[in-house]
């Protein structure tokens, strides 16, 4: 068994191997991950339209499953980038961000992480700030506009503006004009019980304004699925959890892009 393993036997399983506090916020290793990554991934495909990338979720106590999911995202040709949509950890601990980071740095390309429910937990929100940034944030790959989003209203109790339209309104006004496609990401999908349902045909209105929304990106439910749920043509894909070993890949050229699931 891996260390990596034996933390989340020995965590899960209630035994008192190692040593842990959840309020803990003393960062060991490298912050700041998605601003450093995303200046990768603008400067590398500035001015491009065509770009792949892979889309994963959930990884939180799949260890060994997020190893080998690393391994196999190495192995595939033509990749510019990994999103992943949260979910890193299961109880917020920093030393489980920590964990998933140091595997995640082994990717040969860059990535970035939204944040999940289970992110949201102890001190959760404050370790993701402090490793990967802050839980609304956006960049360019070439010309299409991600728009990465915390929609995890559920863990803030509907206390806090989540997902934050005035933040979308803004980043949307601010948009350069070399921007003609936009990808929308996220953890919780609308309809499900962590999105502020309340608003979610708002919440759809404020993406369709932005140019040409092509696809929305989720996780959280840990399964694979591909639904139209507004019956405006924008498909929602959701990618299961990492313990079900599947990735999926996403290919832009200039008039469109493809998708497929692959298993490893």
């Amino acid at each position: 068994m891996s260390c990596i393993s034996l933390f989340s036997a020995c965590w899960l399983s209630g035994c008192e191997m190692i040593e842990y506090h959840p309020y803990d916020l003393d960062i060991d290793g490298e912050t700041g991950i998605n601003a450093k990554n995303i200046e990768r991934i603008e400067s590398a495909l500035q001015g491009k339209d065509s770009f792949s990338f892979v889309f994963i979720s959930d990884t939180q106590r799949w260890y060994d499953e997020t190893e080998d999911a690393v391994a196999a995202i190495n192995r595939l040709d033509s990749v510019d980038f990994v999103i992943h949509t949260g979910d890193l950890s299961d109880f917020g601990l920093k030393l489980e961000f920590e964990l998933q980071r140091n595997i995640l740095n082994k990717l040969n390309v860059p990535y970035v992480c939204l944040l999940g429910n289970h992110d949201c937990l102890a001190t959760g929100q404050d370790v993701y700030r402090l490793i990967f940034g802050d839980e609304n944030f956006t960049f360019e790959a070439g010309n299409t506009h991600f728009v990465c989003l915390n929609t995890n209203a559920l863990e803030f109790d509907y206390t806090e503006a989540i997902p934050d339209l005035t933040f979308m309104e803004n980043d949307r006004n601010q948009l350069p004009g070399s921007c003609t496609r936009t990808v929308a990401a996220m953890h919780a999908a609308p309809y499900t019980e962590q999105f502020n349902n309340n608003i979610a045909l708002v919440f759809q209105h404020y993406l369709k304004t932005y140019p040409s929304l092509q696809l929305c990106l989720a996780g959280h439910t840990h399964s694979l699925s591909v639904e139209e749920l507004f019956d405006d043509d924008v498909l929602y894909y959701t990618a299961p959890s990492i313990k079900k070993r599947t990735l999926l890949r996403f290919t832009f050229t200039p008039d469109t892009y493809q998708y497929e699931t692959i298993a490893f």
